[in-house]
């Protein structure tokens, strides 16, 4: 309560007029964010143009106002049902019209009444009001007067606290005698929100009023005692860290005059040390120097000092100018790859191309290699033999997963426990800018509203950009041109196109039986015997064995799952040595069961003979080439076309597509019309649990349902791949080479393929060639007259 306001309020009380005569009807002016109460002098900015009419309404007559609070104060122009029906009648005291045509009045609260209707609503709000009228308080009883008493105590303690306390404040509340008036003059002051200011101004009885007002007094007394406790407590804080940052410096000085440094003055030192081994680019070092300024300047123990300590660290740890010296040597180069990887003689060629340009300008800008390919093809295991061959460090990280833009390009140091990105972070744990650098899963990566990482590797893999490389955390450029990049991924559907354009794909399709085999002979079996702590000499496992673990035991283009099952070999040989029950092991194809348990594929399971409606077709999914059986049947109906197993929008098209090619040409194929309008014909695809998809099954779904319907039966040593027309064109697809090694898993001998897929033919090894025929067609006619078997046979 301000000394000012206290005079005013002496000099209404000396000078209200209870006999003062008030129109029957006022205008009324809504107010926001404050209850007017009796004798209450406050000055008010009119705005509204509603409000400014009424304010001049009632300056042109007796001066009288009918003030009211809105419920909320953020409705521009509130209704009738938006204003609360208890009010004040006031004077307007003053007015000073405004040059923007609002208005500044003066205001005294003359008495409380009620609303009893509304007579205009449109340009002003008129009202027809009842008065509160206040029962006299005779006589003060001793409760009364204990309770005003308790009431100026409580004022006088507010004051203290808030440090507002005067002699002409504590005049005032003695002066005042009435319990209703005491009450209006410690409401009018407090800070109270809305809805309690208008409670007290509804209630009527002096003596109820009083008590309301008293208990939330004595709140307010408790809020600001703590209030006072919190700001001693933060001064003393702010007393005691000036007092320790004075001793501090008297610390420092009276070592300096010892000779003796302290422990920042060391730490800035050595800062300065690292900044200039650090070799940093001139922004760097400009930016270094000048948060090394701002550590000098700050205290030693503030939060601040901490990031700027944490932002140094990483400043003069980033390997700026250290790197690898390559060491290349492309025959080393061949060995190292032959050593530690079977086949895949494409993708070595490659890599050995890549080296040699290395070689002969060390300064070219290579490309973004990434291998495709599916689980277990050696992927990664490539990229490490890359960075040993190059005699560079090797670092991965994953990317499944990532949502977060910032995992890619770091958070920025505004935020709590802010870190560089995933990039960032591999180069200073190899201690070197030109490492081999392997992104796992990039096809598996996410986004959300934090941000697209993918949008954010756009920069990170441009050659042409990633020299100048921006992190949110460092905020400087990092060159990243001199790191070899190399992904990888299952397939290259999900990869953003942008992202797909920055890199050269080299396709990993998968293994044959033979290739496996030697790679398990070779790798997975002595690692597996050293793993388990087993000697060469104690486990063998015969050729015949390990044929039959790949061909009944896995089924997969890798070879994780071989070597599993490799392990499990070792593992309960491993045991019986343990237990002193055996010292010598030897797997061969008698014994297998013992140790592997029944078998798990059979792969010909579905070609034991040819039928009748069952095609074989050949699918390309992320874990490798895998057969796909196609079934078709016929039963009573109306001609509907029934298509089941989880089949995508694309293989259903398929299927339409083959029933209408097929309904062209069901003369040729021995089938009568009549066929079709009485019978549905029923499309299946086994494994209904697994959603399928893709546009190469058409010839499948096709050469299925001519086989139901002209009753030959379907070659069972013949799988084929490629989708129809209505025509009966064969269209050309893609992934030959993973279907043919999937082919070789399922006991097939012939492939029906499309004719314009013949150049696919050069990338499938000379071994598949010669276990496989491939037979090219460009017509259904030509895929019918190979895979049907004549009536009879």
């Amino acid at each position: 309560m301000a000394e000012t306001d206290k005079d005013d309020l002496i000099s209404i009380l000396e000078d209200d007029d209870p006999d003062a005569e008030i129109p029957g009807i006022l205008p009324l002016m809504p107010v926001r964010d404050v209850v007017v109460f009796t004798d209450m002098v406050l000055p008010l900015f009119v705005g509204r143009e509603k409000s400014v009419r009424a304010v001049q309404e009632a300056v042109a007559k007796e001066g009288f106002l009918f003030l009211a609070t809105q419920m909320d104060p953020a409705i521009e122009n509130p209704g009738t049902d938006e204003i609360f029906n208890t009010g004040t009648i006031s004077r307007v005291l003053r007015m000073l019209k405004l040059p923007d045509g609002s208005v500044k009045i003066l205001v005294q609260g003359f008495a409380k009444a009620k609303i009893v209707n509304y007579t205009s609503r449109r340009s002003v709000y008129r009202v027809k009001f009842e008065r509160m009228v206040e029962p006299a308080v005779d006589k003060i009883s001793l409760k009364t007067e204990a309770l005003m008493r308790n009431v100026r105590e409580h004022c006088e303690k507010i004051l203290v606290l808030r440090g507002e306390m005067s002699g002409d404040v504590i005049t005032v509340l003695q002066s005042i005698e009435e319990p209703g008036k005491l009450a209006d003059l410690v409401a009018s002051n407090l800070r109270l929100n809305i809805e309690d200011s208008q409670q007290l101004l509804e209630i009527v009885d002096p003596k109820k009023r009083l008590k309301k007002v008293n208990d939330l007094l004595a709140k307010e007394v408790q809020l600001s005692t703590m209030q006072a406790k919190i700001q001693a407590e933060v001064k003393e804080e702010m007393s005691r860290s000036q007092r320790d940052y004075f001793l501090r410096e008297q610390v420092r000085a009276i070592n300096k005059e010892l000779g003796e440094a302290d422990d920042s003055l060391l730490e800035l030192e050595d800062y300065k040390k690292k900044i200039k081994r650090a070799r940093m680019p001139k922004d760097a070092d400009k930016e270094a120097a000048k948060q090394l300024k701002r550590l000098e300047q700050m205290h030693p123990e503030s939060a601040e000092s901490t990031v700027v300590r944490t932002y140094l660290d990483w400043l003069v740890d980033m390997p700026w100018s250290r790197s690898s010296k390559d060491v290349i040597d492309i025959k080393k180069a061949q060995q190292i790859l032959d050593k530690n990887h079977h086949g895949l003689d494409n993708v070595k060629k490659r890599i050995l191309e890549y080296l040699s340009i290395r070689k002969l300008n060390p300064k070219s800008k290579g490309p973004i290699l990434c291998f495709v390919g599916p689980p277990g093809v050696g992927k990664t295991s490539l990229g490490q033999a890359i960075a040993r061959a190059l005699h560079r460090k090797f670092v991965r990280i994953s990317l499944g997963g990532i949502r977060d833009e910032a995992e890619i390009r770091g958070h920025r140091r505004t935020y709590i426990g802010a870190l560089p990105g995933r990039i960032l972070q591999g180069l200073k744990q190899c201690q070197t800018n030109n490492p081999v650098f392997m992104m796992d899963e990039i096809d598996k990566l996410g986004a959300d509203f934090r941000g697209d990482p993918s949008a954010a590797l756009l920069e990170a893999l441009d050659p042409e950009q990633n020299s100048a490389f921006s992190d949110h955390f460092l905020n400087l450029p990092f060159d990243l041109s001199r790191v070899m990049f190399i992904l990888t991924a299952n397939t290259t559907d999900t990869i953003p196109s942008a992202l797909l354009d920055r890199m050269e794909v080299i396709n990993l399709a998968g293994y044959t039986q033979e290739e496996k085999a030697a790679i398990a002979f070779k790798h997975l079996l002595p690692r597996q015997i050293k793993e388990k702590g087993l000697k060469a000499r104690t486990l063998t496992i015969s050729t015949g064995a390990m044929e039959q673990i790949i061909w009944e035991y896995t089924a997969e283009a890798g070879l994780r799952n071989l070597e599993r099952e490799i392990g499990t070999i070792c593992r309960k040989a491993a045991r019986q040595i343990a237990e002193n029950r055996q010292k010598k092991f030897q797997v061969t194809r008698l014994n297998l069961h013992k140790y592997l348990g029944v078998a798990k594929f059979i792969p010909e399971m579905d070609q034991e003979q040819s039928q009748i409606g069952l095609a074989t077709g050949l699918a390309w999914t992320q874990a490798g080439g895998e057969v796909l059986y196609v079934e078709a049947s016929l039963i009573g109906g109306k001609g509907e076309l029934i298509v089941t197993g989880q089949l995508g929008e694309v293989m259903q098209e398929s299927a339409r597509a083959a029933l209408t090619y097929t309904r062209a040409n069901m003369a040729r194929f021995g089938a009568k019309k009549q066929s079709f309008d009485d019978l549905d014909i029923h499309i299946h695809v086994p494994a209904g649990a697994i959603p399928k998809d893709g546009p190469s099954a058409g010839i499948a779904m096709a050469t299925a349902l001519i086989s139901a319907l002209s009753g030959r039966a379907v070659r069972n040593d013949v799988a084929m791949t490629g989708e129809v027309t209505l025509r009966g064109r064969v269209l050309p697809i893609g992934g030959l080479k993973e279907k043919a090694l999937g082919a070789l898993r399922g006991g097939i001998r012939k492939v029906i393929y499309p004719a314009k897929n013949r150049k696919d033919l050069a990338e499938i090894p000379t071994k598949i060639k010669r276990r496989l025929e491939f037979i090219p067609v460009v017509s259904m006619e030509e895929v019918l007259e190979v895979a049907l078997l004549k009536k009879g046979k």
